[in-house]
């Protein structure tokens, strides 16, 4: 796994590895985009979730207090409740519902964007093979 580099720009990616370390990724900030997203590029699948992500999940977890499950699901399967992944789809979140952007690719939030928060120094998160918990510093 390579370590945590760039500085989250298109041409400067942050180069993170999922919370089990079974795949690496790069992840950026497109403040052009309508809305502004975080552009996950895995392979040659790229997903896009809202960038007040990243401001609203570390929210979520400083009201939280404590560590809370990933819970990582694909959009087609159902979130585990009380998880970071449940969050991101909730009615009752900040963007009343998908933080995801692309119809059929809205899932894997728990996956993806915990690993951000972690390098911007807003959250620790697990590296275990599964089942792993973030928490807000």
């Amino acid at each position: 796994m390579t370590a945590a580099s760039g500085d989250g720009t298109k041409d400067s990616p942050w180069i993170l590895g999922t919370p089990s370390g079974q795949s690496e990724y790069t992840a950026y900030r497109d403040d052009s985009a309508d809305p502004p997203a975080l552009v996950v590029q895995v392979g040659k699948t790229q997903l896009r979730y809202h960038l007040r992500a990243i401001n609203d999940l570390h929210a979520m977890l400083k009201k939280h207090g404590d560590w809370m499950p990933l819970g990582s699901a694909d959009e087609q399967k159902p979130a585990a409740a009380g998880t970071v992944e449940s969050w991101a789809r909730s009615g009752d979140n900040p963007v009343g519902g998908w933080y995801g952007l692309n119809k059929g690719l809205r899932g894997r939030f728990a996956m993806y964007v915990p690993p951000v928060l972690e390098e911007l120094g807003l959250a620790e998160v697990e590296k275990k093979p599964r089942n792993n918990s973030m928490r807000a510093l």
